[in-house]
């Protein structure tokens, strides 16, 4: 009887110092390595857990068999059924503040009291939108650069640009204004896609004429009357 008792004693003390032993011994890296493991790598993508891609390089999709992407279609989120849902109590809105009160305690586009995105836009330069920007952007033709021409002429941009009186422009529409030098140019028609009131008088006041190009084709419009 005396045996069997300093026998267990003697086995509870061996398992006892084997468990305070530390893990990187030769004799537990013996061990584990003789030891195979039945752990299995867990599929943490839930959206590809249950969904079926076996098939999906040898099927031809059609109108009848299209369906959705694992995990595209999300169920929607019920809040304030209870703390267990994750939403429930203040729903997500916090537990004061202005955006947490019942209703909507801004309008759309409020940024709470700062210039908002859609009055800012307009203002911007490139191509803004919005009333008060539909400014278009010519390229002028001063009156001095119109002295070279024949009487009884015609004369445009392009003609200009032939003959060297002016340089290349960055805007297809031309609008002819008063340069500094004076105008001497008698008789001559100017076909341009504007002209100001004070470059018009001095054209016609010299018996000149002044023709309205289209901004779009480019074809004469009209004789423009004093």
């Amino acid at each position: 009887m005396m045996r069997v008792f300093l026998l267990a004693a003697l086995v509870s003390s061996a398992a006892a110092f084997g468990s305070f032993c530390p893990r990187n011994l030769p004799s537990h890296a013996a061990t584990r390595s003789t030891r195979s493991s039945n752990l299995s790598m867990k599929i943490y993508d839930w959206k590809r857990r249950t969904a079926d891609e076996s098939a999906i390089h040898q099927e031809e999709f059609t109108f009848d068999n299209l369906r959705s992407a694992p995990g595209s279609r999300k169920r929607k989120n019920r809040k304030g059924r209870g703390i267990a849902a994750g939403q429930g109590a203040s729903c997500g809105f916090g537990m004061r503040g202005q955006k947490s009160r019942s209703g909507r305690p801004t309008r759309p586009g409020f940024e709470g009291g700062q210039q908002p995105l859609y009055r800012r836009l307009p203002k911007f330069q490139g191509r803004p939108t919005g009333p008060g920007h539909s400014k278009k952007l010519f390229n002028l033709i001063k009156l001095d650069e119109l002295n070279g021409a024949d009487e009884g002429s015609t004369v445009s941009f392009d003609s200009l640009l032939e003959a060297g009186s002016t340089t290349k422009a960055k805007y297809s529409i031309h609008k002819v204004v008063v340069g500094r030098a004076d105008f001497s140019a008698k008789g001559v028609t100017v076909q341009a896609h504007a002209f100001t009131q004070a470059a018009r008088d001095a054209i016609e006041g010299s018996g000149g004429k002044c023709e309205l190009l289209s901004r779009t084709t480019g074809a004469v419009l009209e004789a423009v009357e004093a």
